[in-house]
């Protein structure tokens, strides 16, 4: 389908962002999970290299993620990446109920031992996860997520919770600096990434992590990014004929707009850029997203 083609090629978009190949391939995948309690016995820490596991070690910004996530009494949440339950427990002091879902099987052991009583463990790749799992879990209530992600499903997370039917009201996410920083591009700036995030809901970077917070210490810096008011159908338009003519908008980024998308008229695409204000040589970073989905909407008739 289409937007498993749109959102896969997104990960190559951030690889390619964030630095070379043999950079990516080792570290593309660090994944932060955080720790049962915030000492400094390292023995006791045992991050597996091959899930690019690094424990959170700085109990300040586990507060900081606490007091951004603003959870509510009334909350349902969806935890993603739990790792050895610290943030776990401060939401389920907070929310009503807490769905946890954690990959690596020999942490879910700890989780029990926790005896939440509004924790629901559910040891599974999240990718993987049906949507009918989680909404009978939440039984169709509202939901936020709050997750820890491994950066090589990135892209493919985001898909999965922006335009799955019973998507979250809004998401909490631990991402990589750059990538965070991407998706929060603006006019000017704007790539695939974000306009694929942005023409669902709103992003914003809450804060950064130094890499001094996790052990083992990290060669990247992370960012914890909001992303607020999810609604799929925010712009009266096809997402997929949307992303597939900014898709091709972006194919080549050093040429302008009316070569990049010639097979619906050179002409044509010039006469919406003047339309819109825009210059007829323009190109695709210079487009809003509101002057993309206006772009769309009438090369879609053609």
């Amino acid at each position: 389908m289409g937007w498993r083609r749109r959102w896969s090629g997104l990960l190559k978009e951030i690889i390619n962002f964030v630095g070379n190949k043999n950079f990516c391939s080792l570290r593309i995948v660090e994944r932060f999970v955080m720790m049962d309690s915030f000492v400094n016995k390292k023995e006791q820490l045992k991050p597996k290299k091959y899930l690019g596991q690094n424990f959170l070690t700085d109990k300040n910004i586990l507060q900081k993620i606490i007091q951004v996530a603003d959870i509510k009494k009334t909350d349902y949440v969806l935890e993603v990446g739990p790792g050895k339950g610290v943030l776990t427990a401060e939401l389920c002091s907070r929310a009503r109920k807490v769905l946890a879902v954690e990959k690596d099987k020999d942490l879910i052991q700890g989780l029990e031992d926790l005896h939440l009583p509004n924790l629901e463990l559910l040891s599974a790749d999240i990718m993987k996860v049906a949507d009918s799992t989680i909404q009978e879990f939440f039984k169709g209530k509202e939901y936020r997520v709050i997750a820890n992600l491994p950066y090589n499903i990135t892209s493919q997370f985001l898909q999965a919770f922006l335009e799955r039917d019973y998507a979250p009201t809004s998401m909490l996410l631990m991402l990589q600096k750059e990538v965070a920083q991407r998706i929060c591009s603006k006019t000017g700036e704007h790539s695939v990434l974000s306009l694929s995030v942005q023409f669902f809901a709103e992003p914003k970077i809450q804060f950064f992590i130094k890499k001094n917070s996790f052990f083992p210490r990290p060669k990247v810096e992370s960012a914890i990014i909001a992303i607020t008011n999810i609604r799929k159908n925010k712009f009266k338009i096809d997402s997929e004929k949307f992303f597939e003519i900014v898709k091709l908008g972006f194919g080549q980024k050093r040429k302008q707009l009316k070569n990049n998308l010639k097979k619906f008229g050179e002409a044509e695409v010039q006469k919406c850029l003047v339309k819109m204000g825009y210059s007829a040589n323009a190109r695709a970073e210079e487009l809003t997203l509101e002057d993309w989905v206006l772009m769309a909407q009438s090369l879609a008739k053609l």
